[in-house]
């Protein structure tokens, strides 16, 4: 949408001389002030719930008919006036006044230029405190199934990474320290997982916001005949909400969409912090093409991982937008105050956020190349099998793990000291520490052997990863 406030038709010039708003202005008999006409609009940015207003507009008006509350005529004009305003927003003809405050009377106003008095028969039986509310809920549950086919590409992105890497062995890490020889494709699965719970909370959030507060009016319902059951079923909403009061002070569903989204940006983070450390050439477990990556003004070798970055980066935004909606909420009396007009911004800045940093990952989880060499030789670094040693011990000796977690200490010692790893330690100096070792012990110091081992559910064996990518397709895709 390519449409624009005016900035130029406030009423505000005079100061307190111009006149009342037409919105509210017959218990007003000066206009506001101009510092009043610069804080108060949210045109500026509500205006992005215009297909949201007007289909809150044509259910209201539609239920008004069949209740008798108003004339067929009227709600035909309506109904008819409502689809012109539509297509002139939708199509960049529409002019925006910050005069006429928000989005609601924008839409009003120029209905009644198109249809006349017809128009002010619309708000019967509602208040702008119960439109906004339904507006928001609304384009919060879009919002919602926008993100969650972004999430659902990145799912599927991942399993293609782990079903083709299943068998890659390299290092897991604690602490960031090598521990133990995982596969590549079990860890493109963890993320799996991770995202699997952000939908859920998505899910959840969007199942408890569906309730619909038009017709609660300003605070306390209204004296019109309403049918509060038909305009919730029209709008796509499951009931509607059972409290006045609480349907139009209620932003829950605002903070738990937060919420999830900063859970969501924070596991995005996580996934683009080790992007950046895979594509260092310390690391160099992957790489990643032109299409994610920039160069350096100075440097000509560098090849930056700034997409990754960038989405690192912008998760504080998401979590910012959450901190800033529980700020601006706990201190608020029931019901409506005009603090909860700033509950807008943020979410929708987080939510354009969380969009773009989702395409993002999904693209370089495609884009991204496993360096498989590279990825095994790490895996033999820093002792990743010495708990294998451990278990074998206490399979094959009948060692008690305690014993023999001070055993495989001990072979760990020597190994650091002789600068070589657990597998290039010949027989006699095992023995030298345990004299029961065999020659066996050698199956189970290759990493390879060590990640085949890992048979328990959810392990990192390339074959129950291979499972549990299918079974992840059944689930989430």
């Amino acid at each position: 949408m390519t449409t624009k406030p005016n900035s130029n038709d406030s009423p505000s010039g005079t100061g307190s001389n111009a006149p009342a708003s037409k919105t509210w202005g017959g218990r007003f008999r000066d206009g506001p002030s101009e510092v009043m006409d610069q804080i108060n609009p949210s045109i500026d940015f509500d205006q992005r719930f215009y297909a949201q207003d007007i289909a809150g507009s044509r259910a209201h008006a539609a239920m008004l008919v069949v209740q008798g509350v108003i004339s067929d005529k009227d709600g035909a004009d309506i109904a008819r006036g409502l689809d012109q305003v539509e297509r002139e927003i939708a199509e960049g003809r529409f002019t925006f006044s910050r005069a006429l405050e928000d989005i609601h009377m924008n839409v009003e106003s120029r209905l009644a230029e198109l249809i006349g008095d017809a128009a002010g028969r619309m708000h019967t039986g509602r208040s702008r405190n119960d439109q906004v509310a339904t507006d928001f809920k609304m384009w919060v549950r879009d919002a919602i199934d926008r993100l969650d086919d972004g999430l659902k590409a990145l799912q599927a992105a991942l399993i293609d990474q782990a079903e083709a890497n299943a068998d890659v062995v390299m290092p897991g890490f604690t602490h960031l320290q090598a521990a133990q020889p995982v596969t590549f494709g079990h860890h493109m699965m963890a993320y799996v997982e991770m995202i699997g719970r952000d939908r859920g909370r998505f899910t959840d959030c969007r199942a408890r916001l569906n309730e619909c507060p038009l017709g609660a009016a300003a605070l306390a319902g209204t004296s019109f005949p309403i049918d509060r059951e038909a305009t919730a079923t029209a709008l796509g909403f499951d009931r509607p909400t059972a409290n006045s009061l609480d349907s139009v002070s209620d932003r829950d569903f605002a903070l738990e969409f937060l919420s999830t989204a900063s859970i969501t940006a924070m596991h995005l983070s996580r996934f683009s912090e080790e992007i950046v450390n895979w594509t260092s050439a310390q690391f160099n477990f992957i790489s990643l093409s032109d299409a994610f990556t920039t160069g350096s003004s100075i440097m000509p070798q560098k090849r930056n991982p700034d997409a990754a970055e960038l989405v690192r980066g912008k998760s504080g935004r998401v979590i910012g937008a959450l901190t800033a909606l529980l700020m601006m909420m706990k201190g608020l009396p029931l019901a409506f105050c005009k603090d909860m007009q700033e509950d807008k911004e943020p979410l929708f800045d987080a939510a354009d956020t969380l969009d773009v940093c989702i395409a993002a990952c999904v693209g370089m989880v495609i884009d991204m190349k496993a360096n498989a060499p590279a990825l095994k030789e790490a895996a033999q670094l820093g002792f990743a099998t010495a708990t294998d040693l451990a278990d074998w011990l206490v399979r094959s000796l009948d060692m008690p793990f305690r014993n023999a977690h001070h055993v495989t200490g001990a072979v760990v010692k020597l190994a650091e000291d002789r600068g070589c790893r657990l597998d290039e330690l010949d027989l006699p100096a095992l023995q030298a520490i345990e004299p029961r070792i065999t020659d066996a012990v050698y199956g189970v110091l290759d990493p390879a052997r060590s990640v085949a081992s890992r048979t328990s559910f959810g392990g990192t064996a390339p074959d129950n990863v291979k499972a549990a990518a299918a079974a992840a397709r059944a689930r989430f895709l």
